[in-house]
Parts: C-alpha cells; sequence; structure tokens
C-alpha cells in the first residue's frame, strides 16, 4: 500500500530535525570545547597579565657611549626587543604579504584562509599572524600527534583573539619580530639584523627583509650559512608575493631576485666581537651588582643579567675601542713575528725563555700545568686523579690554536706542547680614559679572548719600570719646589744600608755607564737616569713616594723602600692610567668609570654611578709634573713619536709599526721597561685622553735579548702612536690638541732656556737604547 502524503512528510521532517540537532549539537560541541580550552580544561592558558607581559628571556644589551651596542648576555636566548616604529617598511610588507595578506581584515582568525584549507588542503596554511605569535610565545614548536595538535591550534585560536583583543596591529607585528629564533643565535629580528647584516633592523634593505622574512617558514632548513641556495630561493618567493600584492615593483623585483644573499655575518657570543675583555670585566660588574640586596626588585628577586632584559650604559666608546684593537693586532702580529725568529730552535735552544736550565724549565711548566684551566676542570668537575689528569696532559688531542698567521688552526697536540706554544705569544694591553670625567673609552686586555683569557687591564699586575719615575719626581716638585730646570749630577749614588729599611745598601747604575756632569731633571726624566731618581728618592722618602701612588689609586702594595724608584712593584695597567690621570686633570684623582646607568626592559633606571674624585697633587704640581714628561717626548725614549721621516737604519722598518707618526701637538708620557726587558710600558697622555699600553709575555723568562726589541719604546709606545693617529684623524672624537691648562699662579720655571749640552746627543734616535731598566729589584 502506498505511503500517504503525510507520512512522506513526517519522514522528511525527522530527517530535518537530525540535521539541525547535529549541526546545533556540532555548534555547541564547537563553542563547548573552546569554552573549555579558555579556561585551561585541556591544559594552562595564560591568563590576562601574561598576554600584557609575555615570559620571554631578553638578553642583557651593552652601549657604548656614542650609542652602539657592543655586545649582548644571555644564556640561550640574544634578544634584544625593538619596536614597531624601528621597523622599516619593507620589512613589514613582506611579512603581510607572505604570511597573511589579510592581516589588516581580521582579528585574530581568518575564516577565508581557514574555509580554502579546510575544502581545499595543500592550498596553504590558514595560520594568521596573530596565531603564529601565540604559538611562539606559549608552547612553541607543534605537536606531530595529531590529537595534541588540534588542541594545540584551538588553543592558538583563542589566545589569538585575546592577543588581537589586547594589542594593536601594530604591537603584534613587532612581538612577533621580536619572539622570532633566527638560528645562529639571532634570536629576534635585532640579533638577526645584525648577525646576517651586520645592521639595526631599521637599515634592512628590500632584499634582505625578504631574505628574515622568508626563514619564517622554517629558520632550520632555512638557514643561510648551512643553505644558501634554499634561503635564496625562499627569499624570491617573498619577493614575488611583494610583487602580487602591489608592494613592490615588478622590476624591482626581478631585479633583486638575481642578486646573491649578500651575507656580512657577524657573531654575538661571548668569545667574538667588540671589547670582549671589558665585556667579561662588564660580567662580573653586574653579577656583583645583581648579588646587592639594595639592587633586588620589588619582590625580593634578583636581576637575572641574562634574561632581564637589562640595558647597561657604558663609558666605552665603540670607534676608539676599535681603534685601539686595530691598533694592537697590527703592531702584535709583527712584533710576534720578531720574537718568533729570535726563538727560532737553532737561535734559543730553550725558546721561548732565556736564562733558565732545563730543570728550572720544568719546574715553570710543571706549575703552568696546575694552575691550568684544564687541570682545575679535571681535578674538581670530573674528579680525575693526579695521577690521571698528568697522563692526559702527555697524550695527543685534537684541538685548535691560535696563530697570527693562518688564523685558528686544527691540530693535534699534547696539551703540555700547547701549553709551551702560548708560552711564546707576547701578550698586549690597553686602557684610555678621559682623565677629567673618568671615563673609560677603551679596553683592550688582550689580542684573542677564545685563546688568552687572562685580562691585561685589571687582572694582570706586573712590574711598571721606569713608568713609576714621574711619582718620584712628582713627590719632590710637591715637597721641595724643584723646577724641571732644576740640575742634579749624575755621578754614582748610594742609599746606605739600614736607611728607610734598606737591607743592604743601593746604588742603582746608568746604563750607559755615564756619570759626568749635571742634567736638568726634565732631561733626567726623559732619559731615565736612574741615579738621580735615586737622589730625589733620598731627598723626599720613599713612604711619601708610596702615599701619593696609594693616593692616585694604585691599590696593589707599594713597599716603602728606595727600590721602588725604578719602579719593581707590580701594577696593574688599570691603576697606572688612573693614576696619571690626576696629573692631567690638575691634580685631582677621578676614579676610573665604566658603568653611567642600568636600566630595565622598561626604562626604569636601577643604577647611576656617582663621580668618586680627590685631590691629590696641587694643581701646580701636577703642571709641572705634565710637562716634565712632555720632555720624555720632545728628547728621550718617546721622541720617535715626533719623527716625520723613517731614517735606513735598521731593524726597526719592519715592526715599529705606524712609523713615522709625526705628532706636533703637546704630548706627555713615559716609557718604561723592566729587568732583562720582561716589560714595556708606555703612557702617553694629551689635556683629554690618558692612554696606557704594557706588552709583555707570560712568563717573565720569555723577553726578548736586548733592548733593541725590548723596550718600552718598541714593545708598546707603537700601539699608542697607531690609536692616537686614528683617533685624531676621527675628527667626530674631538680629541685635544691643545696645550696642558696651566695654574694661573704658576710659581716654578718650567721652560728652561737651555739644556745641558751634551746630555745624551742622540736621545730619542730609533736605535738609543732605553735608560730606564731597574739593576736591583730587592726590596
Amino acid at each position: 500500500m502506498a505511503k500517504t502524503k503525510k507520512q512522506e512528510t513526517t519522514g522528511f521532517e525527522k530527517y530535518i530535525r537530525w540535521f539541525w540537532m547535529l549541526f546545533l549539537g556540532g555548534i555547541l560541541l564547537i563553542v563547548l570545547i573552546f569554552f573549555l580550552a579558555s579556561v585551561g580544561a585541556f591544559g594552562e592558558m595564560p591568563d590576562h597579565t601574561q598576554l600584557e607581559n609575555p615570559e620571554t628571556n631578553l638578553a642583557t644589551e651593552i652601549i657604548s657611549s656614542d650609542g652602539k651596542t657592543l655586545a649582548k648576555f644571555y644564556l640561550n636566548d640574544n634578544r634584544t626587543p625593538v619596536r614597531y616604529e624601528d621597523l622599516p617598511q619593507n620589512l613589514i610588507d613582506a611579512l603581510v604579504a607572505t604570511e597573511d595578506a589579510r592581516y589588516y581584515d581580521h582579528s585574530g582568525i581568518d575564516a577565508r584562509g581557514l574555509l580554502r584549507a579546510v575544502l581545499k588542503p595543500g592550498s596553504g596554511g590558514a595560520s594568521t599572524i596573530s596565531q603564529q605569535l601565540a604559538k611562539q610565545l606559549f608552547h612553541g614548536e607543534g605537536s606531530k600527534n595529531i590529537a595534541e595538535r588540534l588542541i594545540q591550534k584551538i588553543k592558538e585560536w583563542i589566545i589569538a583573539v585575546r592577543l588581537e583583543r589586547q594589542y594593536t596591529k601594530e604591537e603584534i607585528i613587532a612581538q612577533y619580530f621580536n619572539i622570532y629564533d633566527f638560528g645562529n643565535n639571532a634570536d629576534g629580528i635585532r640579533s638577526a639584523a645584525r648577525i646576517y647584516f651586520g645592521k639595526e633592523p631599521k637599515e634592512l634593505t628590500v632584499k634582505e627583509s625578504a631574505m628574515l622574512v622568508g626563514m619564517f617558514k622554517n629558520s632550520s632548513l632555512y638557514n643561510p650559512r648551512r643553505n644558501p641556495v634554499g634561503v635564496k630561493n625562499r627569499r624570491n618567493v617573498v619577493l614575488a608575493q611583494m610583487t602580487k600584492y602591489g608592494v613592490l615593483d615588478q622590476k624591482i623585483k626581478d631585479s633583486l631576485q638575481k642578486t646573491e644573499l649578500d651575507l656580512n655575518f657577524n657573531p654575538e657570543s661571548h668569545n667574538d666581537g667588540t671589547a670582549t675583555y671589558f665585556r667579561e670585566y662588564l660580567r662580573a660588574f653586574l653579577k656583583d651588582w645583581a648579588n646587592d640586596k639594595k639592587n633586588y626588585k620589588a619582590d625580593g628577586s634578583k636581576y637575572n643579567i641574562y634574561q632581564d632584559g637589562l640595558k647597561v650604559y657604558t663609558t666605552i666608546d665603540s670607534r676608539m675601542q676599535k681603534y685601539a684593537e686595530d691598533a694592537v693586532v697590527k703592531h702584535m702580529k709583527k712584533l710576534q713575528a720578531e720574537f718568533f725568529h729570535q726563538n727560532t730552535p737553532d737561535r734559543n735552544p730553550t725558546a721561548p725563555f732565556l736564562d733558565l736550565d732545563k730543570d728550572e724549565i720544568e719546574s715553570l711548566m710543571q706549575r703552568s700545568m696546575r694552575q691550568s684551566e684544564r687541570w682545575r676542570h679535571m681535578k674538581y668537575d670530573l674528579k680525575k686523579s693526579e695521577k690521571e689528569i698528568i697522563a692526559s696532559f702527555n697524550k695527543p688531542t685534537e684541538m685548535t690554536i691560535f696563530s697570527w698567521e693562518r688564523g685558528e688552526i686544527d691540530t693535534i697536540m699534547k696539551p703540555m706542547d700547547s701549553m709551551r706554544y702560548y708560552k711564546h705569544f707576547l701578550q698586549p694591553g690597553l686602557m684610555s680614559m678621559d682623565p677629567q670625567t673618568g671615563h673609560v673609552k677603551a679596553w683592550v686586555g688582550g689580542m684573542n679572548y677564545k685563546h688568552f683569557k687572562y685580562d691585561h687591564v685589571k687582572q694582570g699586575k706586573r712590574q711598571v719600570g721606569s713608568t713609576f719615575k714621574p711619582f718620584v719626581y712628582a713627590t719632590a716638585i710637591n715637597q721641595l719646589h724643584m723646577s724641571p730646570c732644576d740640575k742634579l749630577p749624575k755621578a754614582p749614588y748610594t742609599i746606605e744600608a739600614g736607611k728607610f729599611g734598606n737591607q743592604k745598601a743601593w746604588a742603582p747604575k746608568n746604563s750607559n755607564g755615564d756619570y759626568s756632569g749635571e742634567m736638568t731633571l726634565k732631561a733626567a726624566l726623559a732619559n731615565s737616569v736612574n741615579t738621580i731618581t735615586a737622589r730625589l728618592m733620598d731627598k723626599v722618602g720613599p713612604e711619601p713616594v708610596s702615599k701619593l701612588a696609594r693616593d692616585l689609586g694604585v691599590e696593589s702594595e707599594i713597599p716603602a723602600v728606595p727600590s721602588i724608584a725604578l719602579g719593581t712593584p707590580d701594577i696593574s695597567l688599570y691603576e697606572m692610567v688612573g693614576a696619571y690621570s690626576a696629573f692631567a686633570n690638575q691634580g685631582v684623582y677621578t676614579k676610573p668609570v665604566m658603568v653611567t646607568t642600568i636600566v630595565d626592559k622598561n626604562d626604569t633606571v636601577l643604577y647611576q654611578f656617582v663621580p668618586e674624585t680627590r685631590d691629590v697633587l696641587s694643581e701646580e704640581a701636577a703642571y709641572v709634573t705634565v710637562k716634565l714628561m712632555e720632555g720624555v717626548t720632545t728628547e728621550g725614549s718617546g721622541a720617535r713619536l715626533r719623527r716625520t721621516w723613517m731614517p735606513n737604519s735598521g731593524v726597526y722598518k719592519e715592526i715599529i709599526t705606524g712609523y713615522p707618526y709625526g705628532f706636533t701637538n703637546p704630548i706627555a708620557g713615559k716609557t718604561g721597561t723592566t729587568q732583562n726587558q720582561s716589560d714595556g710600558w708606555f703612557m702617553g697622555m694629551v689635556p683629554n685622553l690618558v692612554t696606557g699600553v704594557w706588552v709583555g709575555a707570560e712568563d717573565r723568562a720569555a723577553h726578548f735579548k736586548s733592548i733593541t726589541y725590548g723596550q718600552g719604546a718598541s714593545m708598546a709606545l707603537p700601539i699608542w702612536g697607531m690609536y692616537m693617529k686614528s683617533c685624531y684623524e676621527d675628527k667626530e672624537l674631538e680629541v685635544s690638541k691643545d696645550e696642558f691648562e696651566k695654574p694661573k699662579d704658576l710659581s716654578i720655571v718650567v721652560n728652561c732656556d737651555k739644556y745641558e749640552e751634551g746630555n745624551n746627543s742622540n736621545s730619542g734616535d730609533l736605535v738609543t737604547p732605553e735608560e730606564d731598566v731597574p739593576d736591583e729589584l730587592e726590596f
């Protein structure tokens, strides 16, 4: 029997009801799932506070006095955020055109893109920039499990909508660029621009922006160092997308697609980059600052110098730092070549040591082994026995060693042999400071931080030789009102045993053996006449000299004995530059300053330095001492700074880099050379810059055979000369060429009408040995 019309209608309505029930049920289920996800039923969701302040590790940024980023401190994330305003338009256009063309038309979820992805799989992702930011911020890489990935996707949608409510479109773009890991320690767009192209984000060109945006697809796969071809292809896709959406001209696109990546790779690691030794000092400074309870956060926790996004404003000038590092490299490379030449096996069987026998060398190497980082690591970290450790030092091992000629060398060598190889290297130190403000402008603690970690600015302390003599002369001027024109005999002079605590009589010698006649104090200091220095020490006594050095910021031990006059104390370059700066600052000591301000990630000031100054010498005594030291660069061992020609004399032509220097402006300074040429010093001053340089080997037994190469005028002065030439060429630095400021009431005669004739007529020639080597080092 046929169905009635009523029965057919009823059956159809049943299907309709089922459809609506399923449809509405599906809608309710989706709403329920989204509701449950939003309240954390499928895992924790970020709350309002977390959305306002996402937990991202932010590197501490080290900023120079001229506004350049010197480096960053970080553990895993080398990230420094930038504002939307600091992003170039071409970078923003590349991102939107490639990742989310309807970005400005949706509220976190692109419905059209989502529908296309569902109906036509493989046609392209529907993930918006907001969703991708949510993914990066709150769970990272997507799960490979389908169910888990679906839940993650739902959470991304919810977070994306919340982000759109919380932030402007511009803020979301900035956050996305800041959060992404571009590989090679390039966390965020700021690091990526600096590492891959050596520039700030706002300086990126169209093709550079396209490359970086192309890496958003997968920075591990599209790594420009490992996969340049793939990255170039991906970059060209981005350029094509920009043309498709009308933000790039077709002809420009075609032209750019033919170009190479043109990377300028600048790795940012703790071992590389600018001012590495200064940065290591700064790391210790910041750790001490963070551990001080008065600097804790409001919640009582410590600041993390690797994760809290601090900004540290330093006194280092990035330009002067570069000039200093360049001068060190240029000179040390040539000086080292000469040192290697003098220490070939046929010339020196005990190389690099002199005056040591086999047993003494063995003892020295054993001490060095036990003081090494390898020994410390194996004993305390790996808990190895002493026998095992010693055996490891004589087992061939794969390693990378430093060389000037070939850069880093991968080789196989016994650790003990590598230690002796490194002992051949001469080490440099340089520090440059504004004497009025105390601001340290350049700090070079060595020549390669990766291979030579020891800092020869503040850590290292070595005998200072004749650079100590100005303290003796300044004491005499201050106490006795002596003039640079006063004359004293060069005759032998003895301070008897028992006087000033002397255990035995002290009678220093002049290195040229000349004891006849008299000499002005200015000429005596210029030529480092030891007997005249001894006479001055006897007149003033060692205790006032020692006290003056302490007042000038020297914290190292300075025994109050006569022999300190010839520079026997071990003092750091940092202390010496600080002390000399008081002479250029009218007798006022200003403690060296390296950090001016520390702010948090919100630019709230956490620290500001307070200058530390004290009056040490009268203006007159300081000025007269400076005038004495000007004689060193006009008629003494520093006179080569004045040369405008290169005499055809010699050995120096190959190693005295930067010569001739041709300085004509007032320069006060002092060279220093210690016993056996183990240390070479030069301290140089102009009115607004004091710079000290030291050069020597790790072990004092490793040194040049003669004073020809081993004196401060050969080892250290050339670095000062090249550094200052570069500083003067950079007019923006405004390094002074003026006279030192003269006191209003100057009662001491400083301009001598004439100098005694016959006083070292060859003084200042390139081949003239320095007369400032201490003859006796007993205390």
